[in-house]
């Protein structure tokens, strides 16, 4: 049987539609780069009410459209991997990835509350669920049930959000994506580290993925479920400070400061690294809540830590790295994916700040987004027209 690379070759139609992750990281950054800005506007101005444009819609654009559709791009790609099966391609990808962008509109549209919007909004996480469902069933690929797992997760939390649980499901959603960084992330940042370290002539590596690992993530999504139903109580708080910890510990053994010298793999660990950073000031702040008066450290810190950081690094990581792979480029970092890196991170560490300053609140807020709407600027200039144009041959 033919593999997925080979396929993705032999693939005749438009090259947009050849693979999952062109038309959905090209797509959706695009998205990103238009709504927090968007969104920031709209804010300051102080007109969410009258364009019904609120923190509800910009949580749910973030996680139901932009990183929805990044995990998108990124299954449709690794499954066939997973399992053997043939990619989505052609006219069935054009198509699950026309009901994204028909949810994009809808929830842009003045009556996103209503029943049509919503019909329309949660039409594609619940097909791109039967999707992989069917693909890892049917090439019993059992190891990775959990994704499909997730994924269901994130379909019915989306239908939650508009029958009207906002904050509840925002918290669940934002769970579910992180246990996925968890678990995707604590298997390819070692694997990609060690064959880095093997081909750079070094002898210690990072462990093999263990049963340690899996009960770190097991107590990480245990944790991020008792915050999002108990956001302010001592137990989520203890229990995030102790996912943090533990999630530290796994990166530390991942020889992160080994890849420094080349950026397409340390910027995985600086992805995972927020992950850490995050657990831990949510933690503090659950705790801090839960006492009178309130602690210093506010939710928000520790929300975007996750979001604007841990997410935002993740998703850019993995883009740029399996869009050179996948395209057929050197695996590789240039200059301008240096500077998409280096961006992003100033727009999480600004954002964070904002939270903890509130002082510059406002002013931060601004400044992020713009350096956020800059990252993906960026990777649209640098990988947009290798998203849509042919593999390069060998």
């Amino acid at each position: 049987m033919a593999t997925t690379a080979q396929q993705m070759r032999a693939f005749t139609g438009l090259s947009l539609f050849s693979a999952g992750f062109r038309p959905f990281y090209l797509f959706a950054a695009t998205w990103s780069a238009l709504m927090v800005p968007l969104w920031i506007w709209i804010y300051s101005r102080g007109q969410t009410v009258a364009l019904r444009i609120d923190v509800a819609w910009h949580a749910h654009e973030m996680l139901f459209g932009y990183i929805c559709g990044i995990i998108a791009g990124f299954l449709l790609t690794a499954v066939p991997n997973w399992t053997g099966r043939l990619p989505v391609t052609g006219v069935p990808l054009a198509l699950l990835f026309g009901l994204w962008a028909i949810g994009r509109l809808a929830m842009l549209s003045p009556a996103h509350d209503g029943l049509t919007a919503a019909l329309a909004d949660s039409a594609f996480l619940c097909v791109f669920a039967v999707v992989i469902w069917r693909e890892i069933l049917t090439g019993k690929n059992w190891r990775n049930l959990q994704v499909a797992v997730m994924v269901s997760l994130l379909a019915l939390a989306n239908i939650a959000f508009h029958s009207g649980e906002t904050q509840v499901t925002i918290r669940l959603a934002l769970g579910v994506i992180l246990t996925l960084v968890a678990l995707i992330g604590g298997r390819i940042i070692p694997s990609f580290t060690t064959n880095w370290l093997k081909k750079a002539g070094m002898a210690l590596m990072p462990p093999a993925f263990n049963r340690r690992d899996l009960l770190v993530i097991v107590m990480t999504a245990v944790a991020l479920l008792g915050w999002a139903l108990i956001p302010a109580s001592p137990w989520s708080g203890g229990a995030l400070l102790a996912a943090g910890g533990l999630n530290g510990w796994r990166l530390s053994r991942w020889r992160g400061l080994a890849t420094r010298k080349e950026p397409l793999l340390w910027i995985l660990h600086v992805g995972y690294a927020w992950l850490v950073i995050g657990l831990v000031l949510l933690g503090l702040a659950a705790l801090g809540q839960a006492v009178n008066p309130p602690g210093a450290v506010p939710m928000q810190a520790g929300l975007h830590a996750l979001t604007a950081g841990s997410i935002g690094v993740m998703t850019l990581a993995v883009m740029t790295r399996s869009s050179l792979g996948h395209t057929g480029r050197p695996l590789t970092a240039g200059h301008g994916t240096l500077i998409i890196y280096l961006l992003v991170n100033a727009a999480a560490l600004v954002r964070v700040g904002a939270a903890l300053v509130p002082q510059v609140y406002m002013s931060g807020l601004i400044l992020s987004a713009m350096l956020w709407m800059a990252a993906f600027c960026g990777f649209i200039l640098v990988y947009g027209p290798r998203l849509v144009t042919a593999r390069l041959r060998a």
